[in-house]
């Protein structure tokens, strides 16, 4: 999963926005510094410390332009924010998407939607996948 920023060039250096996440910014005195720091910042950014209701926007497919780079998410980041954004879009609990997942606690589920805890068994990803047919994979990783 990528995100896509545009990067700006001052008199001291360049500074970078995310286009699909406001408030997502960074800066830095080079371009090398910058792509870090807009690696750091997206990944800061999308990482919420407890489950809210807030759903971060999906990036767009095809941001095209002048100074656009891609930045990708950490791959933990990127299968909690998809998780959480498919269980909003389909209207459902964490309660109610842990009982179609046989877990026995809420927590179980809670922690596929925490990056820093999320580790789902490709078993966990087969049930995933059976309640959201939608659900790729290869979004979490690709480019697209």
């Amino acid at each position: 999963m990528y995100y896509h920023f545009k990067i700006h060039r001052e008199k001291n250096g360049y500074w970078a926005q995310c286009i699909e996440l406001k408030g997502c910014v960074t800066q830095a005195n080079n371009l090398d510094e910058l792509r870090k720091n807009m690696y750091e910042v997206l990944n800061l950014y999308l990482n919420e410390p407890e489950p809210t209701t807030k759903n971060f926007p999906l990036p767009k497919k095809n941001i095209k332009g002048k100074n656009i780079v891609k930045v990708m998410v950490d791959p933990n980041i990127a299968f909690s924010l998809y998780l959480k954004h498919l269980r909003l879009k389909h209207k459902l609990t964490q309660k109610q998407i842990a009982q179609m997942l046989g877990m026995k606690n809420l927590y179980s589920y809670q922690r596929l939607e925490l990056p820093k805890k999320v580790n789902p068994s490709l078993a966990m990803i087969g049930k995933i996948k059976t309640i959201f047919p939608e659900f790729k994979i290869d979004d979490i990783f690709s480019k697209k």
